[in-house]
């Protein structure tokens, strides 16, 4: 298990539980989760996040006896997963959010090209962005 603050997770986290970095990748329409914890590498498939983390929260339990209510997921997406889970997202305004080419983006989607380490941080600060502006949306009632 990591601290918050070694996978870069905000004060906002729940301080009394552990920390567990789940990897989501995605892959013809199903999601993969990957765990490491004790030096085992736990591996799982779902059609969902949910489903994931709860299959992967009783993975952890048979395999390690781990308490599901100790910890919380640090979870980190692919594009591919990412673009799965949120689709309703369009690829071109986050495309064009972090200044890369749309069809680049959709290839990254599908997993036909897999971004490097600084393209794949200006998709998550594009991200990132859009998820500020929307927080700040005030919506009018007449």
């Amino acid at each position: 298990m990591k601290s918050k603050k070694s996978l870069g997770m905000n004060s906002k986290a729940i301080e009394d539980r552990s920390i567990i970095r789940l990897i989501v990748e995605g892959e013809e329409g199903s999601l993969w989760g990957r765990v490491e914890y004790e030096d085992n590498l736990i591996v799982d498939e779902a059609d969902s996040i949910e489903q994931l983390q709860k299959q992967m929260k009783q993975l952890l339990l048979d395999f390690h006896d781990l308490d599901p209510k100790s910890y919380e997921f640090f979870i980190e997406y692919d594009l591919t997963a990412f673009f799965l889970e949120f689709d309703f997202l369009k690829m071109t305004k986050i495309a064009e959010l972090s200044g890369l080419n749309g069809s680049l983006v959709r290839q990254y989607a599908t997993g036909k090209k897999h971004p490097s380490a600084k393209q794949a941080e200006k998709i998550e600060n594009a991200v990132k962005q859009l998820a500020q502006q929307l927080s700040d949306i005030h919506i009018y009632a007449r």
